[in-house]
């Protein structure tokens, strides 16, 4: 079922006297999305959006088929865009895809590293470490870990990585202090940016693979325990 939202008091920052490009509708939108601004089933029409950003229908259009290509909205002809609904169930096939392909995308990397990578790797883990706010930690984990592979060559398989982030994200922000994690465990991280720095691409990716592997059996239970009640 769809849901209704009053897009001008969910987005009061936005001025329709000052139109949009189509990549900041885009953000805008995709921003609304992972902070449950914009919640699954939230109709998304395109002449109030239009009106909204005080734009054409046309980069409204785009914006909908770019966040639809990263999993979060559902355009269906003739009946719109709609917020897709993020369950259990999908987090853990967003873990099964990060396993099969965030290691690749680590060992590629690695290689061609530079020290601000690093530098901004640790950033990261402090910030998530001080971290008090659960909404944020999906976030910082994904620039953390993208701070890692985002010296690979395969700019599609970054893509895709990017793209199941974004899902985790999303998730987390909702369920991460239900699941009992309201404080995210560095360790795995920080063994991580080591081998990195030592240019070990096989030993990180091990340590990897582990690591979402923990993160995935995190959610089957918590998913069982959800199926059960």
């Amino acid at each position: 079922m769809k849901a209704t939202v009053d897009l001008k008091a969910a987005f009061p920052e936005i001025d329709a006297q000052s139109p949009l490009s189509r990549n900041l509708v885009e953000k805008t939108l995709r921003d609304g999305i992972l902070n449950g601004t914009l919640a699954g089933g939230t109709a998304l029409r395109q002449e109030e959006l239009a009106s909204l950003f005080g734009v054409s229908r046309m980069p409204v259009r785009e914006a909908l088929l770019k966040l639809e290509a990263q999993g979060l909205v559902r355009n269906t002809p003739n009946k719109g865009a709609v917020v897709l609904q993020m369950n259990v169930s999908d987090a853990v096939e967003t873990y099964c895809l990060r396993l099969l392909l965030e290691p690749e995308a680590l060992r590629q990397s690695i290689p061609n590293l530079r020290d601000e990578d690093f530098a901004k790797a640790r950033e990261y883990v402090a910030a998530m470490e001080n971290e008090t706010d659960l909404a944020n930690l999906g976030r910082l984990n994904g620039l953390f870990h993208m701070s890692l592979y985002g010296r690979s060559t395969n700019r599609k398989l970054l893509n895709l990585i990017n793209v199941e982030l974004q899902e985790e994200e999303r998730f987390l922000r909702f369920h991460l202090a239900a699941m009992g994690l309201e404080e995210m465990a560095q360790d795995d991280h920080k063994k991580l940016i080591s081998l990195a720095e030592a240019r070990a691409p096989e030993e990180a990716a091990a340590v990897l693979r582990q690591h979402l592997q923990k993160a995935c059996d995190t959610f089957k239970n918590y998913l069982e325990k959800q199926m059960t009640r």
